[in-house]
């Protein structure tokens, strides 16, 4: 049955089953999401116990005050064994289904079930067991109800509420039927509201008043009800987050953190098709093919790990966004998804510290008896189009055109021009027209026009 399927009383085991699945199923996909629900259950647990600890504490004050006699120590024993229960319960706890864990909850439940049904061994004077009721100890179930929505999972919040209200419901059988009774108690009772019925019922030591005891399960049942219903949108409200985690992400692999941010919260369809003027840049390793042969593969990752780990810092340093990896190949692109001032500005210094970020690499490689590597760059400013393409199982972001083509056939030029960077004239004169914009046109020399594969006129370019 689909989580979203609204559940009749008939069929609600199996829709929190179904939500269950799907919350793993999501956790699974997501490592994000599984690693925000197991931060938020132990940082959870942990203020669970402290909180524990305070209320059993101030229990444990207000016990002497409630009842000035030694048999207070019964009760004040138990009161230090469920703070002693809730640290042994921090301690075996753990993300997913914990048996030990479960049983200490139900040993908690249990105990307190016991304490509030059962007479106190050390009153001192004969009481019926139905008088116990009278102490009023019920609501110290709401203490471990609201505890558990801090520590557990929204499924254990109602597991809670069902485990008390059988335990209740066992217990009030249980006195009903087994419990003590002096009935010169019910008698003289009887006798001194006589034509009082209700009265006589309400003020009766030996009566277990089950109206009272039904409407305790009840009200239990109804607040357990509430709070795994808070639970569970507390547990939505996480997987949200996770999932804009898992997002964001996803966009600071592509995008400097800078622009990250402005995406996340922009309401635009990035991926809506459109056209606008872009830098483009591509880069890649001069003879990396060579270089895989003659080296282990090892010593080949390991320098493409390096390798790109310094051309995204670059791209991302100058406000670029890293488009696509193309083995030892690099392409990047200067004003995507959105145009800024300068983009083509940037463009240009992304490549200058390109060749920097070289030669310092290079350095390393010298000291380790490697032959440094070359690399190749070629820089472009022009109309592109941008936006989603693919099935929709398997949309990509991609920025195609002609001004990627000339950017990358720019960069196949630097062989035959000998040199390491090939600028557009477009986009020099773009870089140009930046304000307050320091470019470095100076460390870049005008060629002569060349002719490009595929286009017809010829190209003026500026190189390194």
């Amino acid at each position: 049955m689909p989580a979203t399927d609204r559940p009749s009383l008939l069929n609600f085991p199996s829709w929190m089953r179904s939500l269950r699945e799907e919350e793993l199923r999501q956790a699974k996909a997501n490592p994000y999401l599984a690693k925000a629900i197991a931060d938020e259950k132990m940082a959870g647990h942990r203020i669970a116990i402290i909180a524990r600890t305070a209320a059993f504490g101030a229990v444990g004050v207000l016990l002497p005050f409630l009842n000035p006699n030694l048999n207070v120590l019964y009760y004040e024993f138990f009161v230090l064994l469920f703070i002693a229960l809730g640290w042994l319960q921090l301690r075996m706890a753990k993300v997913g289904y914990s048996k030990s864990e479960l049983g200490l909850i139900l040993l908690d439940l249990c105990l307190l079930t016991a304490l509030i049904v059962l007479p106190n061994p050390f009153l001192g004077e004969e009481i019926p067991t139905a008088f116990v009721y009278r102490f009023e100890g019920f609501p110290y179930f709401f203490i471990f109800l609201a505890l558990s929505t801090l520590a557990y999972s929204w499924r254990t919040i109602w597991g809670i509420g069902i485990w008390v209200a059988l335990l209740w419901l066992i217990g009030f059988l249980g006195v009903s039927w087994f419990g003590h009774a002096i009935p010169g108690l019910s008698e003289a009772s009887q006798q001194a509201f006589d034509g009082y019925p209700l009265l006589q019922e309400e003020l009766d030591p030996n009566s277990v008043r089950p109206t009272i005891r039904i409407q305790e399960v009840v009200v239990i049942l109804i607040v357990a009800a509430i709070l795994t219903l808070k639970g569970w949108r507390s547990n939505q409200l996480l997987i949200r987050q996770a999932s804009i985690a898992a997002e964001r992400a996803n966009l600071s692999r592509y995008f400097p953190s800078s622009l990250v941010d402005v995406l996340a919260q922009t309401d635009r369809d990035i991926g809506a098709v459109r056209t606008q003027n872009v830098a483009v840049l591509f880069t890649d390793i001069v003879g990396f093919t060579e270089f895989a042969e003659q080296h282990s593969p090892d010593e080949v990752m390991d320098l493409l790990r390096h390798y790109h780990a310094f051309v995204e810092r670059s791209i991302f340093q100058n406000g670029g966004t890293l488009d696509k990896y193309l083995g030892d190949g690099v392409m990047a692109t200067f004003g995507t998804p959105e145009t800024r001032p300068g983009d083509a500005a940037n463009a240009l210094k992304a490549a200058t510290q390109l060749i920097e970020e070289t030669e310092a690499f290079n350095k390393d490689l010298e000291a380790k008896g490697i032959a440094p590597i070359q690399v190749s760059i070629g820089v472009h400013f022009g109309p592109v189009i941008l936006g989603d393409i693919g099935p929709s199982r398997r949309l990509e972001f991609a920025v195609v055109g002609d001004t990627v083509n000339v950017a990358s056939r720019l960069e196949a030029s630097t062989r035959e021009l000998g040199c390491r960077c090939v600028v557009s004239e477009e986009l020099m004169k773009q870089a140009a027209q930046a304000k307050g914009t320091d470019t470095p046109h100076q460390r870049f020399s005008l060629h002569d026009p060349i002719k490009l594969r595929g286009r017809q006129n010829e190209v003026n370019v500026w190189t390194i």
